[in-house]
């Protein structure tokens, strides 16, 4: 699947995490309630380029493309480090890659690889729509949004919000700061603290209007497919990362004089939790191929990718924390931390009923009366 450069790559971006004892610096961003920590953002921008992985040269980013962001996200989802990552690179830079706004994107992504900017995109509101069609944001005839938008990702500190608006031509998208008039970001309750979400208001906010008019449908479908693909390989590292705990704690923990693995009950769920996590790792990395190859199938690919991914790491959770016992459910302990994230991204993007629907949409079953 990568290649041996971009194996070092994975490895130099491992080793950043480790040296900097990320798992402390989580547990310190969680515990001040910010969910975000802005000297390992600039680090992993200045010292590894990550916020510009995708970003083109000619602004100032590497140039890479889905495969790497992939091999990114899973290595940040080992750690449930940079929760501002996923809407900045996988969303915000998509959405001005696809738009095909030179001059936004002039304007936009140099700040966001260089770590300056925090960019992120709106894609619902209260009501769980995951199409365009059932946008409710309005934009009059000089792009100015009313409307709402929730569950936004880092939208309490984004400097920068994308959104899909319907408007005269159909729905467009747009671009707000959240420090302009008539933008209101409200932070929401939200059970993964690691990654905290925000409500956006928007009362006659002037926006500028991001790409042709009347594009926002075609964007916005091909733009789920992009943060499928890429929030499954976030899922996977995620998902790695609590089996290897389940077992490092397996071969440690002891019980009537032996070690908890080496009862059978133990293993089984050990050896079942590796056989998901290889399963949704398959299809993780197919869904990163097909958005890196623009391939014909990517809809399917990625709704099948997160349709897996998200029962795997969420299931892989649960076990984690029952072979750890009582600590498992601790605060001190990160299992719950791993569990949140698991829960939370399993609702994102639609949940796995509504996954299961767009396969079956996609490839023609007809659900028969009974």
């Amino acid at each position: 699947m990568f290649s041996a450069e971009q194996e070092l790559f994975r490895d130099s971006i491992r080793a950043y995490l480790r040296d900097r004892d990320i798992d402390a610096r989580v547990r310190a961003t969680v515990t001040s309630g910010s969910g975000h920590d802005p000297e390992i953002w600039r680090g992993v921008a200045g010292t590894l380029g990550l916020q510009g992985l995708t970003v083109p040269e000619r602004f100032g980013g590497s140039g890479y493309g889905q495969q790497e962001l992939a091999m990114v996200l899973e290595e940040l989802g080992r750690t449930l480090a940079c929760g501002a990552y996923l809407p900045t690179a996988a969303l915000a830079v998509n959405a001005l890659l696809l738009s095909g706004d030179e001059q936004a994107q002039a304007e936009y992504l140099p700040g966001i690889a260089d770590g300056s900017s925090i960019a992120t995109v709106a894609l619902t509101d209260d009501s769980g729509s995951w199409s365009a069609t059932g946008l409710t944001v309005q934009a009059d005839s000089d792009s100015r949004l009313t409307g709402t938008q929730s569950f936004v990702l880092a939208g309490q500190i984004a400097d920068l919000i994308l959104l899909v608006a319907q408007g005269g031509p159909g729905p467009s998208l747009y671009a707000v700061r959240p420090s302009g008039p008539g933008v209101m970001v409200t932070p929401s309750t939200s059970m993964d603290l690691t990654r905290p979400q925000a409500e956006v208001t928007l009362r006659d906010a002037p926006a500028r209007l991001v790409g042709a008019p009347g594009t926002g449908s075609a964007l916005f479908a091909r733009l789920l497919d992009l943060t499928g693909a890429a929030l499954a390989a976030e899922q996977v590292g995620g998902a790695q990362r609590v089996l290897e705990m389940a077992v490092d704690y397996a071969k440690t923990r002891t019980q009537f004089g032996r070690e908890i693995g080496s009862f059978q009950a133990v293993k089984h769920k050990c050896a079942d939790m590796l056989v998901e996590v290889e399963s949704a790792r398959s299809c993780a990395y197919y869904a990163a191929l097909a958005a890196a190859s623009d391939a014909p199938d990517l809809h399917t690919a990625a709704s099948l990718a997160q349709l897996r991914c998200s029962q795997a790491y969420l299931h892989a959770a649960e076990e984690n924390i029952l072979v750890h016992g009582a600590i498992g459910f601790t605060w001190e302990y990160p299992a719950q931390l791993f569990y949140k994230r698991a829960s939370a991204d399993a609702l994102y993007l639609g949940g796995p009923a509504h996954h299961r629907q767009r396969l079956a949409d996609h490839i023609g079953l007809v659900r028969q009366p009974v």
